[in-house]
This record gives C-alpha cells, structure tokens and sequence, in this order.
C-alpha cells in the first residue's frame, strides 16, 4: 500500500519566511490577516512589472521554469497586435501525488497569490482571471478569497474573476489543458502545440502561470528586488517551496532559501542519513544518488548540474530497506494510469514502459532490460504534452541510479528487498477520475487466438508467442472504455466480458506485479507466481 499526502502537510520554513509569513500565527490568512502580515500593494506598471521579475530572475515554479518576464512581455506585444485584452490564468491544478506546495499557498495564503495575478492583470489590462484548481479543499479557499475582494464573473464587472475545477489528473495541470477547459472542453491537452501568449482562454492571449510563480511576485513587489535579492543565492535569489515526502519521519512543505544544502532539508524532515537515493522533481524528475544528494544544493542550476531537477520542488528519499525498482514499478504504473489516452507514444507507450520494468524485475535478463530501454526512447518528444517526456525520463533516470539494483534483478536473483510503497500515490485510484472501475477479462474456455482484441486495446491485451492473449484479466482505463466496450462487441468467440473490479485492487497496466520475495528464490519462482 502506497502511502498518500494530505492536501495541508506541516508547513516549515529555514530562515526568514517570505510566502509562508504570517503561517505561525493563523491556519488561513483572510484578506484582513493579510493585509496586517504583508500590508497593502501598489499597482506597477507593465514594464517595470517585467523588469522586477527579471532582476529577481523568477521563473515559473510549476516546472518547466520558463522566466516570467519573457512571458508577461510575449503576452503584452501580442495583445497590443492584435488589439485585444488578454487572460491571467493561475494554474494551481497540483496533480501529482508527491506535491502539495501549491495547495498550501492556496488554502493558507490565497491572497499573496491573488496580488501576484491581478498586479499582472492591471499591468497588462487584463479583465479576466482564470483559477484552474481541482481539489475540494483550494477550491473552497480561493473561492472565499475571490470573495473576500468582492471579485466574480459578473458581467460588466471590471475584471471578471473565476475559478475553474478540473479533476485530479495529472494531464489537467498542463498549460493547454487548463486553457481548454476554461473554454468549456476537456481538460486534457488538445493535438496542437500553441503557445498561450499567442492564443489561449477565448483565443486571446494569456498569462498562465503557476501559483507559487505570482506568490513570489507579489512579495518581490512588497519589498523590492534589491531585499528580496539579499535571501539565497546570487543568480536564483529568493526561496523556494519544497515538498518532502517518500521515506522521511514527517512529510512537510518546506520554504527555503536558494543555497541551501540538500542533505539539511532531508535532514529537517526525518530522512534516512544514508538514503539509497533521492528523488527530485517528482514524478517528472531524476534520481540522484546518496553521494551526490549529499553534496547537492537547492537551486535549478545546482540540480541539473548535478543530474537532478528542480520541476516542481518535490523531494523524494528512498531508505534502505526497499526495492528501489519496485517502488519506481509502483509510479510507473501509476503515470500509465494518468495518460489521456489520445496518443499512441503515451496511452500505448507507458504502460509497456511499465510493464517492462514489471518484465526486469520478473527476472527478464538482459533482454527484458533492453526492450525497456527501447520504449522509452520510443515515447519521447511524441506525445501532445509533457506526460510521455516525463515519465520516459523518470525511468532513465530510475534505470540509471541503481545500477547495483538493476544488476541483482537482471542478473541474477534480484535485490531481496520488498516493496514498501513508501512514495506517495492517489490513494483514491480504483474510484479516481483516471479508472473506470472495471477490467477486461478472459474466457479461456472460449477463446480461440484470433487476436482481434490486440488490435482494437493494444494499450490492454498483447498477444503471447502462441497467439493467445499475454493477460487474463486487465484494468480499463476512462479513455479505454469505449474501445474495451467495443473489442468485447467484436470478438468472434464471444470470449471477452467486461466486469467490476474490487474495489481494493487498484487500476493498473497489466502485468503490474511486484516481486516481494527474500534473497535465493530465482528467476522461475518469480515467474511462477505470475
């Protein structure tokens, strides 16, 4: 069972607090406690707004860390080109399973991110504000935020504010997807690449950026750039947030300043001293190893030099006692779950990526490990968003780390260590938005190995050397449903149904196993079991 965070984990901060002030004294800072914490705002205008946000050297925090400036100058010249009035979307749809930064300025801070966005808004003329969320819990609070400043979607309002829902998927966070279910569609990425600061909510051009990203603003336009520029290091001043989780003592969100050494932030969170390794950038980012992790510092720079990532600020440590590959099957299997289902790279390509790690660690050899590596070169720079490129690079990176691992499961009786499922996951994923429920099963007494469902669900049922489904049974994905339905519909020997799965057995790719067996039993007990 993997373990889950809640949406508000302890909040910690090292040094002076800059997004998280004002956290010791109340739960959630209303606009009055606000106010009486980081005092009123003053408008600044648009090229003094980009200007600031170059001299801190802001960049996005929701991943990708493109600078602001570049953007908030990109959506200006096309507004004033094309004459129209752009959007500011926040984008606080923190989907994946090991972040909660985001969610905690929105439940606690909702309105330092707020003076970010509508300092952006008045700088650029914007009358509408997009907040892309999808949690009960941010969407209540910045709901009453929205509120409290007397803003809503009122037509003939000055500026027209409003939250967007969207379900917990990882998908729904990407830039083009919130946009697309701002417009009323589906909040997943559309086949077209298009940049927002060109065309986005409306058509018109906008500033989507991530909530942390206006946060920082917000207080950079308090104190100025010369203050915030005297915390952390020189070329990335300011603080992160960061999010610690996996194998430590007490999970947390943690505002430090940019410099600080990796292994003290582990420390503060109860890590192992000797962690197998850590994981950064969540689900989308790299491994580093415990000699490297130990010498490693908190900045963008610092950790890409390094082989790591910054992404999202997630931190993930991996203690001794687990399987490090089957902990990484456990998120494999999840990313594959997370697909939108609309291209072949992510909703065919995943899950094999994942169901050849499973296929590494059944004792697969050499072989296994190659056809491994092979698709996940195959998905990357594929897909119709980042998804596919993320989880690929999770896995080189997985593949990469744990050389003495992978060399004890391809060569020879594998690591002897369980799983623990110490990184989190949904813990809601059979009901989640990502499962339908249901599973696609075998009638073995009726099939006969025309192998026409293979061709209608690739991404389900694959063919075994005797032409025979490889699966007996096989979780159905939302974005499967309709072609499950339809192989079922069409195989000649009526030999597919479509059941309930149980409710404790989570959704995943076929082929999932996880081995959990001690030290000594081989390659044959592993597949024995299967």
């Amino acid at each position: 069972m993997n373990a889950s965070l809640p949406d508000v984990p302890e909040v910690r901060v090292v040094g002076l607090p800059l997004l998280t002030s004002g956290f010791d004294l109340v739960e959630r800072l209303d606009l009055a406690m606000h106010l009486k914490v980081h005092g009123p705002l003053e408008p600044v205008a648009g090229e003094q707004l980009a200007t600031l946000a170059e001299q801190i050297s802001l960049r996005g925090r929701g991943g990708a860390g493109f600078p602001f400036a570049k953007k908030l100058r990109a959506v200006a010249e096309a507004a004033i080109r094309r004459g129209v009035r752009p959007v500011v979307v926040i984008n606080g749809s923190e989907d994946e399973p090991a972040c909660r930064k985001d969610t905690v300025l929105i439940n606690r801070a909702p309105h330092l991110i707020l003076d970010g966005a509508l300092l952006a808004a008045e700088a650029l003329g914007a009358r509408t504000l997009v907040v892309g969320v999808t949690r009960d819990s941010t969407e209540a609070s910045m709901q009453a935020a929205l509120a409290e400043r007397g803003l809503s979607n009122r037509r003939g309002s000055v500026l027209r504010a409003r939250v967007q829902r969207n379900p917990v998927r990882m998908v729904t966070g990407e830039s083009s997807a919130l946009v697309r279910s701002a417009d009323g569609g589906p909040p997943l990425p559309p086949g077209r690449k298009a940049r927002t600061s060109d065309s986005g909510v409306g058509g018109a051009p906008t500033l989507l950026s991530n909530a942390e990203t206006f946060a920082q603003l917000a207080v950079a336009a308090r104190i100025g750039a010369e203050r915030y520029r005297r915390t952390g290091l020189r070329d990335e001043p300011g603080t992160v947030l960061l999010t610690l989780s996996g194998a430590v003592a007490r999970p947390m969100v943690l505002e430090v300043p940019t410099g600080v050494p990796l292994r003290y932030v582990l420390q503060l969170a109860g890590a192992p001293p000797l962690p197998q390794g850590v994981l950064t950038g969540g689900y989308h980012g790299k491994w580093l190893d415990a000699v490297t992790a130990h010498d490693a510092v908190v900045s963008r720079a610092a950790l890409d030099a390094c082989g790591g990532a910054l992404g999202a600020g997630a931190i993930l440590p991996l203690g001794p006692g687990t399987c490090p590959l089957g902990e990484a099957l456990h998120v494999a299997n999840w990313l594959a779950a997370e697909s939108a289902g609309q291209c072949g790279p992510c909703y065919l390509g995943l899950p094999a990526a994942a169901r050849g790690l499973a296929d590494v660690l059944d004792g697969g050899g050499p072989t296994a490990l190659e056809a491994l590596r092979e698709v996940t070169r195959a998905v990357k720079r594929r897909g119709a968003c980042k998804h596919p490129d993320g989880s690929a690079a999770f896995l080189e990176s997985t593949i990469a780390a744990f050389t003495d691992d992978l060399a004890a499961h391809v060569l020879g009786d594998g690591c002897g260590r369980p799983v623990e499922g110490v990184l989190p996951l949904q813990d809601d994923s059979p009901q989640g938005e990502a499962s339908s429920g249901r599973k696609l099963a075998v009638d073995w007494t009726l099939c006969q190995g025309h192998g026409l469902c293979a061709d209608i669900v690739p991404e389900l049922i694959q063919l075994g050397p005797d032409g025979f489904p490889a699966v007996a049974e096989a979780a159905v994905p939302r974005y499967s449903e309709a072609r499950a339905q339809r192989a079922v519909r069409r195989c000649p020997a009526l030999a597919l149904r479509i059941e309930e799965a149980p409710a404790a057995i989570p959704a995943q790719p076929p082929s999932a196993g996880l081995p959990m067996l001690p030290r000594g039993r081989g390659r044959r007990a592993l597949g024995s079991g299967r």
